[in-house]
């Protein structure tokens, strides 16, 4: 049996700045350095210790600092890999929230959205972004290894949760599992069916009150 926790890091900078993220690379706040903790300690208590355990993470400091964390709680090394990263906004990241706002062109209710552009010079469309969370979770699933811990961006979660339950990117542009920063989503294939489950999805159970964005 496989199964993959899925990180989305907690609070960061760019939250309470109230500016864009994307590959703005933001850091944890101190609320969000608890929150890596108690994020830690969670995945911990959940599998068990003599479990084969790899850690894979997004490059920017906000997702590397709560890999940290699992690093040290499981005593391995993250494996960083930027094809996990939040979607690009090109231009808009690090400015103001309401600059992207402005400017932001929402995707047709019907027709092309994978490949919509949003009007935002250097941003990633859905289809960018999706086709390389996919490649990386193709290359996350070729390991064998029983218990594999992701930490990415609550925007990236969509694409990993489409790629496991094998969903075409094709038919993903209305796909929307958003998830809240700091939860932990579970994945699990089983041996004999070899079915891929959505356990559970954006669970905060383990967040205090002000551990939560």
């Amino acid at each position: 049996m496989r199964t993959l926790h899925v990180v989305t890091h907690p609070e960061a900078t760019h939250h309470v700045e109230g500016v864009v993220g994307g590959w703005y690379d933001s850091q944890l706040t101190p609320a969000g350095v608890r929150a890596a903790v108690s994020i830690a300690r969670a995945l911990r208590a959940r599998i068990p210790v003599d479990a084969e355990v790899e850690l894979f993470s997004s490059d920017l400091q906000r997702t590397r600092r709560t890999a940290d964390e699992v690093a040290e709680a499981f005593g391995v090394l993250p494996v960083l890999d930027r094809r996990l990263r939040e979607k690009s906004y090109g231009e808009a990241g690090g400015r103001p929230q309401e600059w992207l706002d402005r400017r932001f062109v929402p995707p047709p209710a019907v027709g092309e959205r994978m490949d919509h552009d949003e009007g935002v010079s250097g941003a990633e469309t859905k289809a960018v972004w999706a086709r390389r969370i996919y490649e990386a979770m193709d290359d996350i699933l070729r390991r064998p290894c029983a218990h594999q811990i992701i930490v990415t961006h609550g925007g990236s979660l969509t694409f990993v949760v489409a790629s496991w339950i094998r969903m075409p990117i094709t038919s993903a542009g209305y796909a929307s599992f958003r998830a809240p920063a700091g939860s932990i989503t579970t994945l699990r294939e089983d041996d004999y069916f070899h079915n891929r489950q959505v356990v559970s999805l954006a669970d905060t159970r383990h967040l205090t009150p002000t551990e939560s964005a």
